[in-house]
C-alpha cells in the first residue's frame, strides 16, 4: 500500500523557530546494584521525534489541512510522506498527537505538530 503524501495545496515549508528534532536514541540502560548504569543498544531502527509550526496558512488552506488529516489519515492513525524539513529528503512520518490549531489575525492559521520519522 502507497502511503498518502503531503498535500501539494499546502505551503511546504516549516516555521525554523521552535523546530524540534530529537535523534533516535534505541539504547536500554540497567541500573546495577553499585557503579554506573549499564547501557547497550536495545535495537537498530528507531523513530526520530520532532515537532515544529507549519508556515502560515490561509483559511482555505486550514480546512484542506484539517480534511487530510481527519479523513485522508483517519485522524492520524496513518503514515504518510513528506520531505523532511531540514535535509529535504523524502521520509515517511506519523503523528505522535493531534496538531495544535494556532488562529491568527485575517483567518490566517499555523498548526504545531508533534511527528516522528518512521526508520
Amino acid at each position: 500500500m502507497v502511503n498518502p503524501v503531503y498535500p501539494a495545496e499546502l505551503p511546504p515549508f516549516v516555521e525554523l523557530e521552535g523546530f524540534e528534532e530529537t535523534l533516535p536514541f534505541p539504547v536500554k540502560r540497567t541500573p546495577m546494584d553499585s557503579g554506573p548504569v549499564k547501557q547497550r543498544r536495545e535495537f537498530t531502527a528507531a523513530e526520530t521525534p520532532m515537532q515544529f509550526t507549519t508556515d502560515i496558512m490561509t483559511t482555505a488552506q486550514g480546512v484542506i489541512f484539517e480534511a487530510w488529516y481527519i479523513e485522508t489519515l483517519k485522524q492520524g492513525s496513518l503514515e504518510w510522506d513528506w520531505v523532511h524539513p531540514r535535509t529535504q529528503q523524502a521520509v515517511t512520518f506519523r503523528f505522535t498527537a493531534g496538531p495544535k490549531a494556532m488562529p491568527l489575525k485575517g483567518g490566517r492559521v499555523q498548526y504545531r505538530l508533534a511527528l516522528e520519522i518512521m526508520p
